[in-house]
């Protein structure tokens, strides 16, 4: 068999896994945003396997159009996923539909504007080199923003599936926008760059296929694809500790937060709370997680953190202390982050709701009002 033979077949694999994995991430996830966009994710990559075949750019253009501007949006897809599996907080906006239709609407000028009109043709070659070097852009980005939040990641093997789909789609990119935008021609064959191509698309397809094809609804993959949509971050999903959650751990996390409000501590991570507890990162990530109910560190240590500032807030003795200094004191590190954090739970910003627990009677006051800052 012939090395265009192999590659076509290639090709033709990877989509038929990419179709088929998308179709069931549809069928059993489709109730939830994570699962929406795994599903765009996976039909954009069948698109970019027929649209990277040697000769497709000679289709005809009434079929090749839609392919190519899933292909094309396949970048911003990639990263909006990234961004909703791996951070909780991550809401999808309608500025995101913009960015997508930029990069379609600018990859379908560089294909078929010189065609409609040939004086189009710089800025059609202009506008493929942007929409290449803007695609990795987001891969990098998508890559550069999960790994950020990594550390404070409580969801059993999410972590560890951070490095591993991650790095390697970006990987894919960088080699492919590498080569399409004709750099890599200077060093390798034009036919050892299409099978370089057909192998990390079945590489990838196969990956997507192993992991979506379990039947089994837990683990690592039913982590990253849930049933049911999630609620924020900052709310844990269940407050009554899980059937396998260690009641001890959980009894001294408890006494550490409210006793010992070791949530002031500035900078703190799982790793110097755990060593505090004589208990291992994994041990405590697992305890927070299945036995609280949070999916993130950050999440966990901010529920208190905002209980103590408000409880300040309600405290006509602390009228008198800056917002600044009760957040300082229950543990943020600077008023912005505090506020923002403020504002998502509360829906309210600090002085607003110091001045609305002045205008309620002591009595319907939320919040401890007995506990000082300092």
């Amino acid at each position: 068999m012939s090395l265009p033979a192999l590659v076509l077949g290639a090709h033709g694999a990877a989509c038929g896994l990419f179709l088929l994995a998308a179709g069931l991430t549809w069928r059993d996830r489709s109730r939830t945003r994570i699962g929406q966009l795994t599903a765009a994710v996976l039909l954009g990559a069948a698109a970019a396997s027929v649209n990277s075949v040697p000769g497709f750019g000679q289709a005809w253009i009434v079929w090749r159009a839609p392919v190519l501007a899933l292909a094309a949006g396949n970048a911003v897809v990639f990263w909006l996923w990234a961004r909703a599996v791996f951070d909780d907080e991550f809401i999808l906006r309608a500025r995101h539909l913009a960015l997508w239709v930029l990069f379609v609407a600018s990859e379908l000028l560089s294909a078929y504007g010189p065609v409609i009109w040939s004086p189009l043709d710089p800025v059609g070659d202009l506008a493929d080199k942007v929409v290449q070097i803007a695609g990795l852009g987001l891969a990098v980005l998508a890559a550069a923003q999960s790994m950020a939040t990594w550390r404070g990641d409580l969801v059993a093997g999410r972590p560890r599936l951070r490095v591993v789909v991650l790095l390697g789609s970006v990987l894919f990119i960088a080699i492919d926008t590498l080569y399409g935008s004709g750099l890599g021609a200077r060093v390798i064959t034009p036919a050892a760059i299409d099978t370089i191509r057909a192998a990390g698309l079945c590489g990838l397809a196969a990956m997507a296929a192993w992991s979506l094809l379990q039947v089994a609804p837990v683990g690592a993959a039913a982590a990253m694809l849930p049933r049911r949509e999630q609620g924020p971050a900052a709310a844990p999903v269940s407050r009554t500790p899980a059937p396998n959650a260690n009641p001890l751990l959980l009894k001294r996390l408890e006494q550490l937060m409210t006793q010992e409000r070791i949530f002031r501590q500035e900078r703190l991570t799982v790793g110097a709370l755990a060593a505090r507890l004589a208990v291992s990162e994994e041990q405590l990530r697992r305890a927070i997680n299945e036995g609280l109910g949070y999916r993130n560190f950050n999440a966990y240590i901010n529920h208190h953190r905002l209980a103590e500032a408000k409880a300040a807030l309600a405290d006509p003795s602390q009228l008198a202390v800056p917002v600044l200094t009760i957040a300082m004191d229950a543990g943020f590190q600077s008023l912005g982050p505090f506020n923002r954090a403020f504002k998502a739970d509360t829906g309210l910003t600090p002085t607003e709701y110091r001045r609305t627990a002045r205008e309620v009677p002591p009595s319907d006051a939320s919040g401890p009002a007995d506990r000082k800052i300092g």
